[in-house]
């Protein structure tokens, strides 16, 4: 299964994801772009999807069905564990809520479509209110293989950086991103979440003393876990 990102407003990023004859699209703001990729590669767009429903990720759906005739799966209706399949190639749903009740995950064999659940360097606002089960959502994630390329739905590198750097000045893992993040292509591997995104790192001795110094729980991974999403 092959990966296009489109980049749009802003910072958004929608995907593609196709096979030599078939396409799914996850998304879709960019429609001029992806119905150009989808015509140019002789591609049949079979489905169009959204990781949550916030406007600025469906905001593209109307006019990328009306322009492809292609059949639009609300994404409340994927349930977690279930397959969707482009010419017997799978692509698995998780469901992820935290950053919004409704977030879900598509994961091929190599990559996760993390939406706002997961960015590259950080992780989306947990709007639910719902922490334990953001944490929860994080630690489905965090299982997945270290050589899983992750693709979120925006690009907040550069700000999540320096903040990443703010808590942990002496991480070279947060220097070695930067130097390869290209915004023309965002994408980062679980490896490399691991070792720079705080987030994923409530368990890291350097991140439990940054929040011991600060006066926060630190006893169990949970309250660890919560005490990092108040100090951000």
């Amino acid at each position: 299964m092959r990966v296009r990102q489109f980049r749009y407003a802003a910072d958004n990023l929608g995907y593609i994801l196709y096979t030599d004859r078939s396409a799914l699209a996850i998304d879709g703001g960019a429609v001029r772009e992806m119905c150009g990729f989808i015509e140019s590669h002789g591609l049949k767009l079979e489905i169009i999807t959204n990781t949550h429903q916030h406007g600025d990720h469906t905001c593209g759906n109307r006019e990328l069905i009306a322009r492809t005739g292609a059949p639009f799966i609300d994404n409340r209706t994927l349930n977690p564990g279930q397959t969707i399949e482009l010419d017997g190639e799978k692509i698995e749903v998780y469901h992820t809520p935290g950053h919004s009740e409704d977030s879900i995950c598509f994961r091929t064999d190599n990559a996760i479509i993390s939406g706002d659940t997961l960015f590259n360097g950080t992780i989306g606002n947990c709007f639910t209110g719902d922490l334990e089960g953001f944490y929860r959502s994080i630690k489905t994630l965090l299982a997945l293989p270290n050589s899983t390329i992750v693709y979120a739905g925006h690009d907040y590198v550069r700000d999540s950086l320096a903040f990443a750097r703010n808590l942990e000045p002496e991480n070279e893992a947060i220097g070695s991103f930067l130097e390869r993040y290209d915004p023309e292509l965002v994408f980062s591997t679980m490896e490399e979440e691991r070792a720079m995104n705080p987030y994923l790192r409530f368990n890291d001795p350097a991140i439990v003393a940054l929040l011991e110094r600060n006066g926060l729980p630190v006893a169990t991974e949970l309250e660890r876990w919560n005490s990092l999403m108040r100090i951000g």
